[in-house]
Formats: C-alpha cells, structure tokens, sequence
C-alpha cells in the first residue's frame, strides 16, 4: 500500500491495488482513484509449449531494418519425432530466403566484435556497412571473412574505437592482415563510388591505443597517466611514425623510468609492433624525451636510466 490523495477525503490516504483488475481504489472510503491501469512490471509466467522449457520470454527479437523482412520472420523449430513437424520444418528449409546469407554475415560480425569486446553501435555500425556493399556488388568470389573483418575494421575506425588490423586479424576466422587490407580497399572504394564523394575513415591517435595496451601490460595507474600525457604531447612532434609505433614506444620510455619496469619483448607482445619496430620509434623519440616525460619523471637521474639509442 502506499499514500495518494483522495478527492473525497481531501487528504492522503493509503490506496490498495488490484492487479486483477487494475485499479488503485482508497482503503477509507472505497473511492476508484485509477482504473485499468497498466502492469508494467515484468512477465514471469511459462509460454513455451514444452514442458521443460522454463524460459519466460514471449516476444520476439528486436526488428532489424538491414533486412528485408525486418527480422520478424516466421522459423519453425526442430521437430519432435510427429510426422507434420518433421514435413513443415522441411519445407521451410527448401524455401528460399532472401536474407539468409545476410543473418549468417551478421552472425559472423556479431562474434568477431564480441572477441573483441566491442559494444553494440560498432557492430550495427559492420552491419550497415556490410549491407551497403552487398547491395551494391555481389560479393560472390571473394573472401567472405575478409570482407567482414574489413568492415569491422572501418566502423571501429569511424566510431573513434580504433583497433589494430593485427587484432582484427586475430579474430577473422584466418584471414591474413593482407586479405583484410586488400578487402578494406574494395570496400572504401565501393562506398566511395556511390556515395560521390571520399569516405571519412576518421584519424587515428596514439592514444587511442595506450590505454588498452596498458592494460595488458598490467600497468599501474600513475604509469599509464604519465604515457597519456607523453603521448599527448608526442602529438606535437614532427616523428613520421604510425600512431601505433609511437604508443608502444612511449610505454617503453615510461615503463623504463618507474619501478614497474617492462621488457622490450612484452611490450611487443602486447602491442603486437615488432622489436626493432619499437626501437626505430624509440630512436626517433629519445631526443624529446626531456619534452615528452612527465615533469614527475623528469629528474636528470632518471632520464640518464634511458638507454641511449
């Protein structure tokens, strides 16, 4: 029960629910306050048709615009041995259905950025992407998994969440890093073709990437600190190297002044960027370092523990 004003008592009173029929009626003088009113709360009750299917749920999935029939078709399920379920659900496979190369492609895209732990707008973000090449070109010839991964690849990039295409590869059921390249142009170039003008890809940062690579370095909290704020202002430099190359460098450079000191080759490992990659980079940043450090890090003992290059 709870207090709600009584236009005939003139005052708050406590009202009494009635979920079966829905009305909030006043416990001193039987007033009617709301009626038919709407359950909100949640659906608990059983309406599979097998017994031993507990699972409460009575609507469907959310509809999807990307399909011809918005996802809301009709799928028979497995039959249970009668002889009329066995024959629809046959039927039903014989059809033909338009989307069904396009539901397997936004299943495929759907696991790849799950393994990444992408959220949902990167992967409707693949999905629509997808659907405009499809619609455009039939893809028929082509290697399928690199088309999706490109196309993951690209919303990541227009979404701000850059990932590497080594991590994209790692989850594109074998394509290769040149597969996926050469199937990110296609795509750039199919998009670019029908929309008349060049396809915003957005810019990729540095820092875009430390974080995560902190992360798996397992840094602590005042050493990423420190590589954001050198990373930031690496930014300012005149170094011709991918922002890839930079990050990884940069937390070679801060790892190398704190006590949680890293290894050369887990820091390869975890950024997925070569040794001498990292080295080239570190070569070209060494003479900035009194620019890039934070002041914390800056003492002249501590930039002396830079190995010189």
């Amino acid at each position: 029960m709870a207090d709600t004003y009584c236009p005939d008592c003139k005052r708050a009173t406590e009202v009494v629910f009635d979920h079966s029929a829905g009305d909030t009626v006043c416990s001193e003088c039987g007033l009617v306050l709301e009626a038919h009113s709407i359950d909100e709360t949640s659906e608990w009750r059983t309406f599979a048709n097998e017994s031993g299917d507990n699972d409460p749920v009575r609507v469907g999935g959310p509809t999807n615009p990307l399909l011809a029939d918005g996802g809301l078709s009709t799928v028979i399920s497995k039959p249970t041995g009668e002889y009329l379920s066995s024959s629809v659900t046959r039927w039903q496979n014989r059809g033909s259905n338009p989307d069904r190369s396009l539901i397997q492609a936004f299943k495929t895209i759907a696991i790849m950025a799950d393994r990444l732990g992408l959220v949902a707008t990167i992967k409707d973000r693949a999905n629509e992407i997808y659907k405009k090449v499809e619609d455009q070109k039939p893809l028929r010839g082509r290697n399928q998994d690199a088309i999706l991964a490109a196309c993951l690849y690209i919303a990541c990039r227009q979404e701000d969440k850059p990932r590497t295409v080594k991590e994209i590869c790692c989850v594109a059921n074998g394509a290769t890093k040149k597969e996926i390249g050469r199937a990110k142009e296609f795509i750039v170039k199919q998009l670019e073709v029908e929309m008349g003008q060049s396809m915003e890809m957005g810019t990729i940062h540095a820092g875009d990437f430390l974080r995560r690579f902190c992360s798996h370095l397992g840094m602590t909290n005042q050493a990423v600190k420190a590589a954001q704020e050198a990373v930031q202002k690496s930014e300012e430099l005149d170094v011709r190297r991918s922002p890839i190359s930079i990050a990884a460098a940069v937390i070679y450079i801060i790892t190398q002044l704190s006590e949680d000191k890293k290894l050369l080759k887990d820091i390869s490992l975890a950024t997925g960027v070569a040794e001498g990659t990292i080295r080239n980079s570190y070569k070209d940043l060494y003479s900035y370092a009194a620019r890039i450090v934070p002041s914390g890090l800056q003492r002249n003992e501590d930039l002396r523990q830079l190995c010189n290059p």
